[in-house]
């Protein structure tokens, strides 16, 4: 068999039923390419593997991982992509769907991932920490609206599937996991830049319990500060006023 690594943040899905599930809400949107990440065990890659006409490739950093599904499904030879999902281009040229039991050590910086490849991301369907996916679906006001949650939903639409008990893995992680979908948006509101408009995000949310004003001062005229808007904090700003904000920034 193979061996489980804490160090890769290794937590293998055996729940058959949320297999189906997750397979289930793939089909809800037509796709012709497909992306797995992080196969592991292969307790999802099998229902994968029997969706037809579908052009197929998996991402996996672990040696043996590779080892084991090529030896337990010999079709999967040419079509696993042995590297970090954070290492790589775009495992296509055309626009593809994503899928996966994300390793939650890397969660975050997956997301950034799906970010870098929006134009092609036609759909993700991804599990997560459940508090990573109520940060990403979560709206202004919430405590959990953050950098992810701005950043993700100025290009996609977020859907909050459901969740999964922490006996559906093998070892049982210490946390509980919420499956996600991200939908590209048809009219992403329109940004100054996406250098400017990340810049803002991040720049808000790093001081969130200061007013707007001060935590943003760097990047606009003293002129612009009066404005009502940046007596609120960055939790109240929707992904809109941000997107609008990004065209005052003093450069």
């Amino acid at each position: 068999m193979y061996t489980l690594k804490k160090s890769l943040g290794q937590h293998f899905l055996k729940d058959e039923n949320i297999c189906r599930k997750i397979v289930a809400a793939l089909r809800e949107h037509s796709f012709e390419r497909l992306v797995e990440v992080g196969p592991g065990g292969g307790a999802l890659t099998q229902h994968l593997l029997q969706l037809e006409a579908i052009d197929f490739k998996c991402v996996e950093v672990d040696d043996e991982k590779v080892q084991f599904l090529l030896n337990t499904w010999p079709q999967l030879n040419g079509k696993i992509i042995h590297a970090s999902i954070l290492d790589i281009q775009a495992p296509f040229e055309g626009r593809f769907t994503l899928v996966g039991n994300f390793p939650y050590n890397i969660s975050s910086q997956i997301l950034f991932k799906v970010l870098d490849w929006k134009d092609q991301t036609e759909c993700m369907i991804g599990m997560f920490q459940k508090e990573v996916a109520q940060r990403v679906v979560a709206k202004e006001g919430s405590k959990t609206y953050g950098v992810l949650s701005v950043l993700i939903q100025a290009f996609f639409q977020t859907e909050y599937l459901f969740e999964v008990s922490e006996e559906a893995f093998n070892p049982p992680p210490k946390v509980k996991s919420a499956v996600i979908r991200l939908l590209p948006l048809d009219k992403p509101p329109a940004i100054k830049s996406e250098r400017h408009f990340f810049q803002l995000v991040k720049m808000a949310f790093n001081q969130r319990r200061k007013m707007l004003r001060n935590a943003v001062k760097g990047v606009f005229d003293e002129k612009e500060l009066q404005d009502e808007i940046f007596n609120k904090r960055a939790e109240q700003l929707s992904v809109e006023q941000f997107a609008a904000l990004s065209f005052r920034m003093n450069y």
